[in-house]
Parts: structure tokens; sequence; C-alpha cells
């Protein structure tokens, strides 16, 4: 991913805001918002870091589970014709339907 910062199996968004000279961002793939900024490059890392760390220690005090970014999980609405079609295909490779779709989508962004 571009623009992206990775600590702890969570991600962080990378933007810059000219009129404040800082860079700045959010844990994004959770519901709850966590955002962090630094000077530079090394500051914001730091931060995010720190945001991740801050977010697990709260949680914890809490006693809620921490949510977790990209499950694996995702809900897909396609027209019904490729629906089945995929299917189709899919049962005739011997594969299930999740198999191809990954299968699918990795030699797309791949």
């Amino acid at each position: 991913m571009k623009n992206t910062l990775n600590y702890k199996g969570y991600f962080g968004s990378v933007e810059f805001s000219e009129e404040d000279n800082i860079f700045h961002g959010r844990i994004i793939g959770i519901n709850d918002h966590i955002t962090y900024h630094g000077k530079c490059a090394e500051s914001l890392r730091g931060d995010f870091m720190e945001a991740v760390n801050d977010y697990l220690e709260t949680c914890a005090e809490m006693g809620k589970e921490p949510e977790k970014a990209y499950k694996g999980t995702f809900n897909v609405r396609i027209e019904p014709t490729l629906h089945r079609q995929l299917v189709v295909y899919s049962l005739s490779q011997g594969k299930s339907l999740n198999a191809t779709v990954q299968e699918a989508i990795n030699s797309y962004i791949n």
C-alpha cells in the first residue's frame, strides 16, 4: 500500500497538511477513530506506533476486545449472471467460490 504505515497488524494513513505544515493520519480499517501526527516522517511513525499501543492498552483497561483491521471477510455485490458464472467455474475447477475469488483478486493485484 502507498502512503500507509503498518504496526502490530494495524494500518494508518499518511497525509500532509500544507496549512499546518504537519503530517497526520488515522488508523484505518477499524471503527474507532484514532489519529496521530508528526512534523516529519520519523515523528509521524513514532506517534502512529504510540497511538496503536495506547489503543491496545485502553482496550485492555476497558476489558474490550480491540478491533482488528481487515479480518479477511467482506461482502461483494455483483450481477446475478456473473455470480452464477463464477459458481459454475468454481465447481468445474473443484474449488470453493471463496477460493476462486481470492485467486482472482490475488492475480489482479499482484
